[in-house]
């Protein structure tokens, strides 16, 4: 169908002509994979038939058009029927065809749902979604007041339900901890978001535990830890943060076994504050020689090259590599493949990254619980997207105890002899 185009672009209807392409690609690309999904059903049920040899699956014609909200805008949809004739032996209901594609019950694609607590975190209230989408999307169909209302409501019960979950059955072997400062509607000025993140002994990356807390405060962090804990949580074998968290006076009083690595992104800045900016190039060439090191031998040396050429002028900026330095090369007594994952807390910053370049303080009353909310379905929309660390098979060994030199496994002195 051809379309008036305007001097400036825009169709008879105000939206721009290219977008109007795009919509009208989409409809028809999600009208083409509704029937190809129908068609497939159909055929592999074809040789189901009643007494009279007659099939009991067959198409039946369309639905009612409805508009589905995608990120192309709102496309109509007029999905196919399906009639099954078919009878459940065990409920003895009529089997229904259901599409995987669009659900009866869908109005919008879930990557909608990701812009909503985008949105919430940025300070639209409910009330302001509906135009701000509307611009955006070319329709607000589906996305009234009371739909971001309920939407908030049941995103905080999936948050509540999250940290309330058993933990006895899963085995965390790695953990990165964080506390981020994101400015949004928390109750305190100095709260902020505690974030535990863990590698399972399949090597997957999870979300463990997102809640507030003040300051990072070891009583808040052991809050925390002790409620993880009491759902089962088994000690990790290696914590990754900030040097500065109020975390590891927890951690050694809840999870005591578990070791320590200091992140070191964090160290490095703490490190070249402490310098002058003329200085700060070669320091931080310095420190990455420290990090990047064949093996923790090397490390050493390179530890000891950095004291030598600015312990003179810098001491403060020296000692804080040298007091935590155990805790600093922690990740050389690990598999050699799982040393970038350990040596900074890049999983949580990077995740946190796009949440903070998009939220602000927002003035006035604000729920605690629902900005939380928000922060959790913007994490649970990212996991899907973590890859595991690299030789995941490495991770229960570690867990097993094995031990690791150089990066390398040990065989047991009976293996070799064998």
């Amino acid at each position: 169908m051809l379309s008036v185009v305007n001097d400036d672009g825009t169709t008879a209807n105000g939206s721009a002509l290219i977008d109007e392409i795009v919509r009208e690609g989409a409809r028809r690309m999600l009208a083409a994979a509704l029937e190809a999904e129908v068609d497939a059903y159909i055929a592999e049920l074809a040789d189901q038939r009643d007494e009279s040899g007659r099939r009991l699956v067959v198409r039946n014609g369309y639905h009612q058009p409805r508009k589905v909200t995608t990120a192309a805008g709102a496309v109509e949809v007029k999905a196919p029927r399906v009639n099954d004739k078919r009878v459940d032996e065990d409920t003895g209901e009529r089997r229904r065809f259901s599409s995987a594609i669009l659900p009866p019950w869908c109005r919008k694609s879930p990557k909608i749902s990701e812009v909503l607590p985008l949105l919430y975190l940025h300070g639209l209230s409910s009330g302001d979604f509906v135009p701000a989408l509307e611009q955006f999307l070319g329709s607000s169909a589906g996305l009234s007041p009371a739909t971001v209302t309920r939407l908030t409501t049941q995103w905080q019960a999936d948050h509540a339900a999250f940290m309330d979950r058993d933990l006895a059955e899963v085995d965390y072997v790695y953990v990165w901890a964080d506390g981020i400062h994101l400015n949004v509607r928390l109750e305190e000025a100095n709260a902020c978001v505690l974030v535990l993140i863990g590698v399972r002994t399949d090597g997957s990356k999870e979300l463990v535990a997102l809640r507030d807390g003040y300051r990072e405060s070891g009583e808040s962090w052991a809050d925390l830890l002790r409620d993880c804990a009491r759902r089962g949580m088994r000690a990790p074998v290696l914590a990754v943060g900030d040097g500065a968290l109020g975390f590891w006076k927890a951690l050694a009083e809840v999870f005591p076994a578990t070791r320590e690595q200091r992140c070191w992104v964090h160290k490095t800045a703490n490190v070249l504050d402490a310098m002058p900016k003329s200085a700060q190039p070669g320091a931080k060439k310095a420190i990455q020689d420290i990090y990047n090191a064949e093996d923790r031998d090397h490390a050493k040396a390179a530890v000891k090259t950095f004291a030598q050429l600015y312990g003179a002028k810098f001491p403060k900026a020296v000692r804080k590599i040298i007091d935590d330095q155990e805790e600093l090369l922690a990740f050389f007594d690990f598999p050699a493949e799982h040393w970038i994952h350990l040596r900074t807390t890049n999983p949580i910053e990077s995740t946190f990254s796009t949440v903070r370049l998009r939220t602000k303080v927002t003035r006035g009353a604000g729920s605690r619980t629902a900005a939380l909310a928000m922060v959790f379905k913007l994490v649970e929309s990212a996991q899907q997207r973590w890859r595991a660390v690299n030789a995941p098979h490495f991770v229960a060994l570690v867990r097993a105890g094995a031990r690791f030199e150089r990066g390398q496994l040990v065989e047991r002195p009976e293996a070799v002899a064998a």
